[in-house]
């Protein structure tokens, strides 16, 4: 559509009606697009005048850079717009690691790693074994193992018998005679299984399957002997002062008495044996006797006095009196009933234990008689 302005005024000066003439021709054909050449080279900018460039991995492309030749020149930048970071050699690395602030900084981080670790292994281990009471059980010394192995033997001249306490706790081991440990039972049973390998040895009747059920079957018989002493309490609703760990530790002085049993049958044979256990035997349960009687009894003491008046079985009300301090109820027979049973047990678990390796003597072979 075409408009001429000079068409529309007259001659005369007047105004004239504006005539619109279509003709397809008079438009003119539509320009011509831009023809894609493949030679031309790539230029960069806006709008693109030619086809991008080829695509490579990691790599783009900068003005004046082709990839037409095998290997392209040019610095050529890293995706992102960086530029590659040169490697450092070994030296480099080494000497930097050698610097004595690099070292101090590994050093405390490896310490505080340590820190961390220790602390896990001890607060997982914490919530099955009770560390912080077995350290207590083996806070021994030399002098210490020494007497509380001649008491063991020989109780009889022994006066004290009372657990000392600092405050609420008791005192270490190696500072009180009469408190348990569990280094000595736990010694005893590595040598009871020692000494039983050699005397089976001894009779021709040593192998590794033998040591190996001995070592199980005393470890088996003391877990019973636990649950046992443990259940009976239970079921018979006793209370005392006595922990698991100190019923483990009194129970494990048996292997004193097994030791001495077993040496003795080794010197003299079946005489000497069974002289020795009976001797050990009524020694290890004087001591029991007199070890557990104060621990068993002192949780049968009366408690305070109750708003209600005395509880049955005080006729006193003083609290020095002897039948305050001692209750007549039922709760004391039954803490000597098992004390009776502890100190009973004990020497008939040394016999059963023991009395299988200790070699028979030997038959004198028989001569037939002339008649």
């Amino acid at each position: 559509m075409n408009f001429n302005a000079s068409r529309n005024v007259s001659l005369s000066g007047g105004p004239r009606k504006a005539k619109r003439v279509s003709d397809v021709s008079a438009l003119g054909a539509p320009s011509p697009g831009p023809q894609y050449n493949p030679n031309t080279m790539y230029n960069p900018g806006y709008p693109p005048s030619g086809p991008p460039p080829p695509y490579h991995e990691g790599i783009q492309l900068g003005p004046g850079q082709d990839f037409s030749t095998s290997e392209p020149s040019g610095s050529f930048g890293y995706a992102g717009g960086f530029a590659p970071t040169p490697m450092a050699s070994p030296a480099q690395i080494g000497s930097f690691l050698q610097q004595p602030a690099v070292q101090d900084m590994a050093l405390q981080y490896g310490n505080q790693l340590a820190a961390q670790g220790r602390e896990a292994v001890q607060r997982e281990l914490g919530r099955y074994v009770p560390v912080s009471r077995l350290r207590y059980y083996f806070a021994v010394d030399t002098r210490y193992v020494i007497k509380k192995l001649l008491l063991i033997m020989f109780p009889y001249t022994h006066k004290d018998w009372m657990v000392k306490y600092d405050q609420d706790t008791p005192v270490q081991p190696r500072y009180d005679i009469n408190a348990p440990d569990l280094y000595i039972p736990s010694m005893g049973y590595v040598t009871y299984v020692l000494l039983a390998g050699f005397m089976l040895g001894l009779q021709h009747r040593f192998s590794p399957e033998q040591i190996g059920i001995q070592a199980s079957s005393a470890l088996a018989y003391i877990i019973f002997e636990m649950i046992l002493y443990l259940v009976t309490l239970y079921v018979t609703n006793t209370t005392t002062n006595l922990k698991t760990l100190d019923l483990l530790a009194y129970s494990g002085y048996k292997y004193t008495t097994m030791i001495g049993s077993l040496l003795g049958g080794l010197m003299l044979g079946k005489t000497g044996y069974y002289c020795s256990l009976l001797y050990s035997s009524f020694a290890l349960s004087y001591f029991l006797v007199k070890t557990l009687r104060l621990q068993l009894l002192s949780g049968s003491q009366a408690p305070e006095q109750p708003a209600y008046g005395y509880p049955a079985g005080y006729s006193s009300p003083n609290p020095y009196a002897d039948n305050w301090s001692k209750p007549t109820g039922g709760g004391t027979k039954r803490r000597v009933y098992f004390l009776l049973f502890v100190a009973i047990t004990q020497p008939l678990l040394s016999w059963w234990l023991t009395y299988h390796l200790v070699p028979s003597p030997i038959p004198e072979p028989i001569t037939p008689t002339a008649r």
